[in-house]
C-alpha cells in the first residue's frame, strides 16, 4: 500500500487498517488519521509514536495493558490479536513445551505484580530461547526504566506492523 492509499482513506478505513498498529488500542489510529496527510512511513510512524509520548503515565501503562502476555492465556484460547500470533508464533512461542510455558507463566506473573502491566518484547525480533532470560533481565529494572523500555517496545512492534501494512523495508531500528 503507497501513502497516496493511506492518505485517501477515510477515517473508518484508517482505523480498520491501522487500529492494531499499536495493540488493541484503535483510538490512536483514529486521532493520527486528523494528522493527515503523511508524507512517507516514518512520518506516519512519528504521529503514532508522538501519541504515546504525549499520553500521562497512566495513559501510556493502559497502552501496556492492552497487551497479550507472550505465551499465555490469550495465547492457549485462541483469542490473540492476529498480529499477536503472527508474532508470537513466528518467535516460537507457540510450540513450547509444557515446563517452558510454565516457566514463562510464572515471570509473567511477577513481572505484572512488579510493573501493573504485562511484559511487553517484540517477540519477531526474539525467539523462543531468548524471552525468558530477557523477561528475568527486566524483572530487575526500576520502574521507571521498565516503563521506557517497555514502550520502546511497543514502539518496535508499531514499527514493524506500519512496515507491514506498507510493504516497506523494517530493518531500520
Amino acid at each position: 500500500m503507497n501513502m497516496e492509499k493511506v492518505n485517501s482513506m477515510d477515517f473508518g478505513e484508517f482505523v480498520d487498517v491501522f487500529g492494531n498498529v499499536i495493540e488493541r488500542c484503535p483510538l490512536i489510529a483514529a486521532a493520527v488519521w486528523s494528522q493527515r496527510p503523511f508524507s512517507d512511513l516514518e512520518d506516519l510512524e512519528k504521529h503514532f509514536f508522538a501519541f504515546i509520548d504525549a499520553l500521562p503515565q497512566s495513559g501510556q501503562e493502559g497502552i501496556l495493558r492492552c497487551h497479550p502476555d507472550l505465551a499465555g492465556r490469550e495465547q492457549q484460547r485462541g483469542t490473540l490479536s492476529a498480529e499477536s500470533q503472527r508474532e508470537q508464533s513466528g518467535a516460537g512461542l507457540t510450540s513450547l513445551g509444557a515446563d517452558e510455558r510454565q516457566q514463562l507463566a510464572k515471570l509473567n506473573a511477577q513481572y505484572r505484580a512488579r510493573f501493573g502491566f504485562p511484559f511487553v518484547l517484540a517477540a519477531r525480533l526474539s525467539d523462543r530461547a531468548a524471552v525468558p532470560g530477557e523477561l528475568e533481565r527486566r524483572l530487575h529494572s526500576q520502574p521507571a526504566q521498565e516503563l521506557r523500555t517497555a514502550l520502546g517496545e511497543v514502539k518496535k512492534i508499531g514499527h514493524l506492523r506500519l512496515a507491514d501494512l506498507l510493504d516497506a523495508d523494517s530493518s531500520r531500528l
